[in-house]
């Protein structure tokens, strides 16, 4: 994370624990009228999964609609009703409409189509006072959803949703189109945080993880979290042996040591390369501009960087539990004045970009460092505007003869792409072509509403995530999410993503 969060008010707001009601359902009788709004769409075996996170003026509705039946089913029409007073505040991934308190969404074009086994997710925030009871009439093309096909009637039933205990090592992964998968083919999202401080503390005279345990004590505190998922920022001056202390040999070791202990327990780790040497010195007054890897610079650099990743590629290799973010957050379009075809081009292709002073190493550079070593593991790649913006990502997407890369966004509350109009038009399309990870996400205050949106639109389209962050800062300006290295939850923020966390499972891909 940048340290672009500036003044934020200090929050707290109790949110309630997630609530997952699966009701089997499916089409009443063939022949029944359907509602006017859906009288072009078939009827067809679907089921219907209702889950809620209430914090309790509003809370967030993700509904995701399964194709239970034997042919894909082309254009839909969710039609639901709240006995309370419910107030739809914006929904996302549909159009969503209220009439009294008849709820209406409709497919968007590019989620039109549910193949056979396949599903959709949406999304809503509400307001509401008094009781908030779960819908009961759920409807697709204007018959009841009941679970089987539409001349079959079936008992409604109602689950809730749980998750295996972390249990074993965590599995090696690949990228396989939009997904990423396990060694045996199945698809898997990274869900936990960021554990931040072997970024800085080398080079702030603060030893190497800033007081805070990397033990089996520490680890047993996340898996109560059900994380299955860290990703370790790492300092390139520290690693090389160049700059800082501990550095070379002896930083190395912690973070092999580290990596090690999360991924025996189950915990994917990714590594990535946070703070990077380059002078920047015509940038502006607020950014650091010592040469030394001790802030965040706009890209890395041709004179250190790919020798850090060959050197973490080396050490990793063999190793497909653990995944490398190949940089926390390009910004190279800045020196060129925004320019984003230039900052693209500096991006992928490093050189002397305009604006930066120092030689860049491209993208397309660290690649190929990384995969001259042999090494197979799974590469992360950020966009411009401190990896928010995506737009041109898969034009510039380096080669990589592997075709094992996915997408590093990040989507802070404050950050241009911070609404689900944002995320439909700019991120769902690429979601739809190459796995996208949620590197970082956190919002300016310690509340968790706008990440409770997020996350449930990021589980509407399996995208995976890790908010900033799993270190003990106290929640004062936001992105804090423990008060303790016991994994105690900060009010809001902690307690919302502990709740929502407790409720996924990697394995469930929609």
């Amino acid at each position: 994370m940048l340290g672009r969060i500036r003044k934020r008010r200090t929050a707290l707001a109790a949110v309630g624990a997630v609530v997952s009601i699966a009701g089997t359902a499916l089409l009443a009788a063939a022949g029944g009228s359907w509602a006017s709004d859906a009288s072009a769409a078939a009827a067809f075996a679907c089921r219907v999964d209702y889950a809620t996170n209430d914090w309790g003026s509003g809370f967030g509705a993700n509904v995701t609609v399964a194709n239970a039946g034997s042919s894909p089913v082309s254009g839909w029409t969710l039609t639901y009703s709240y006995a309370g007073n419910q107030t739809l505040q914006h929904g996302w991934s549909g159009n969503w409409s209220q009439s009294g308190k008849k709820i209406t969404v409709a497919n968007l074009n590019w989620n039109s189509t549910i193949p056979v086994n396949g599903s959709v997710s949406v999304g809503a925030n509400f307001a509401y006072s008094g009781t908030n009871a779960k819908p009961t009439d759920f409807a697709v093309n204007g018959a009841t959803c009941t679970g089987t096909s539409p001349t079959t009637t079936t008992t409604t039933t109602t689950t809730t949703t749980t998750n295996p205990p972390v249990d074993g090592p965590a599995p090696e992964l690949r990228v396989s189109g939009n997904k990423l998968v396990t060694a045996d083919g199945r698809p898997y999202r990274l869900l936990g945080v960021n554990r931040s401080t072997s970024e800085f503390a080398c080079v702030q005279g603060k030893g190497m993880w800033d007081g805070g345990p990397v033990d089996q004590a520490s680890v047993d505190a996340m898996k109560t979290w059900n994380i299955h998922a860290v990703r370790v920022p790492l300092n390139e001056e520290c690693w090389l042996g160049v700059y800082g202390t501990p550095s070379g040999p002896a930083y190395q070791q912690a973070i092999k040591d580290y990596t090690d202990l999360l991924v025996t327990n189950g915990i994917n780790v990714i590594l990535d390369l946070h703070w990077t040497w380059g002078a920047y010195t015509n940038s502006p007054d607020w950014h650091c501009k010592d040469e030394h890897a001790v802030c965040q610079k706009p890209m890395t650099d041709a004179k250190y960087s790919p020798q850090f990743w060959t050197s973490v590629a080396n050490t990793f290799k063999g190793n497909d539990a653990v995944v490398f973010d190949l940089f926390n957050e390009p910004y190279p379009e800045m020196g060129a004045n925004w320019d984003k075809t230039a900052g693209w081009q500096c991006w992928r292709d490093g050189g002397m970009c305009t604006g930066i002073p120092y030689e860049i190493a491209g993208m397309q550079d660290l690649v190929d460092a990384v995969r001259s070593t042999g090494a197979t593991n799974v590469l992360m790649l950020g966009g411009l505007e401190w990896a928010n913006d995506l737009r041109e990502w898969l034009k510039y997407k380096p080669a990589d003869p592997l075709d094992n890369i996915a997408v590093s966004w990040h989507a802070y509350s404050f950050n241009s792409c911070a609404n689900e109009a944002c995320w439909d038009s700019q991120i769902a399309p690429i979601a739809q072509q190459v796995p996208v990870v949620l590197g970082e996400f956190g919002q300016e205050d310690c509340n968790f509403d706008y990440m409770q949106r997020l996350a449930n639109w990021a589980d509407s389209h399996n995208v995976s995530y890790m908010p900033w962050t799993w270190t003990p800062w106290g929640c004062v300006t936001g992105a804090v999410l423990i008060k303790d290295w016991a994994g105690t939850p900060e009010p809001g923020i902690g307690e919302g993503y502990k709740a929502h966390l407790l409720a996924r499972d990697p394995y469930a891909i929609r």
